[in-house]
């Protein structure tokens, strides 16, 4: 990616230095599919939890309803964040990008819907820390609250996307959090609204519902993706790491890792090749009109 490393983003809340010392429990209670959606670090925890205790958890998600999930790893110490190494790199990287993405809602939704942008926050956090919709963990990974319309992200996510889902590079990250921004436009949009409700009226159909609402966020990540390629910010290598980030978290491959087989009744975010069409499918038109995952 080719962008000048600068302050912080306006739209960011730091809580790196306050919630060190929170750890993993606490009365938030664990993210259930009827509450918040279920991210992509959620999934990644499925993963890991599964392989750790040999069952297939994907099975908590098969229906509606708070799931708590807990998880014995150990936290990290609260630290300035000099301490960790790039991490302040890592900050000023997610600065760029969540106002670029921000900058090109404001500019692409009234444009394409006539909808005005109303910017989201960033709660950078380490370790643990509070939402609207629970309590957010590092195992948790990155999400989107629709209730105080907040992404929660520790930075320490990233580590795991490259090292345990060989998911690496900078727009690998960047297509993450545009993902995650890809559920607010869905509020904004009134979609994320109607979907919950069609959750709570069609228990059967919680699942496949899921799919189409996180398809169409990987979609509307692919539309910030084509602004970013129009303006030299990003080339094919980059579009390469940002298909390779989007198969690496598809429900199919994800499953296999933890239990040897693939259960599609469970899928929650759809498979390696649905999720790399959507983004592509975004970055091919840079249209809102590319992305109706519900008509198909």
């Amino acid at each position: 990616m080719r962008w000048t490393p600068g302050g912080e983003s306006s739209d960011i809340e730091d809580r790196r230095d306050d919630s060190g010392g929170e750890g993993f429990g606490g009365g938030g209670g664990g993210f259930g599919f009827g509450g918040v959606h279920l991210g992509i670090g959620g999934t990644i925890l499925l993963i890991i939890l599964s392989l750790i205790f040999r069952h297939n958890l994907f099975t908590m998600f098969s229906g509606s309803g708070d799931v708590p999930v807990n998880t014995t790893r150990t936290a990290r110490p609260s630290a300035d964040a000099n301490e960790i190494p790039n991490e302040q790199k890592e900050v000023q990287l997610v600065s760029f990008v969540l106002d670029d993405v921000q900058n090109t809602w404001a500019k692409l939704l009234p444009e394409q819907a006539h909808i005005p942008y109303r910017h989201a926050k960033l709660v950078l956090f380490r370790n643990s820390t509070r939402s609207a919709c629970g309590q957010a963990q590092l195992a948790t990974g990155p999400f989107y609250c629709p209730a105080d319309e907040k992404v929660y992200l520790d930075l320490g996510f990233y580590e795991e996307l490259k090292t345990r889902f060989g998911a690496p590079g900078e727009f690998a990250q960047a297509y993450v959090l545009a993902h995650e921004i890809g559920h607010h436009v869905q509020k904004l949009l009134g979609i994320e609204t109607k979907v919950r409700r069609l959750q709570q009226l069609h228990p059967e159909e919680v699942n496949p519902l899921s799919v189409r609402l996180e398809l169409q966020a990987d979609c509307f990540a692919g539309i910030w993706a084509n602004t970013t390629k129009e303006r030299k910010i990003i080339d094919e290598t980059d579009i390469s790491q940002g298909l390779n980030a989007a198969a690496s978290v598809g429900d199919d491959r994800l499953q296999k890792m933890a239990t040897g087989h693939v259960s599609p009744e469970n899928f929650t975010h759809g498979t390696s090749a649905s999720r790399m069409k959507w983004f592509r499918a975004g970055l091919d038109s840079g249209d809102l009109s590319a992305c109706k995952t519900f008509a198909h």
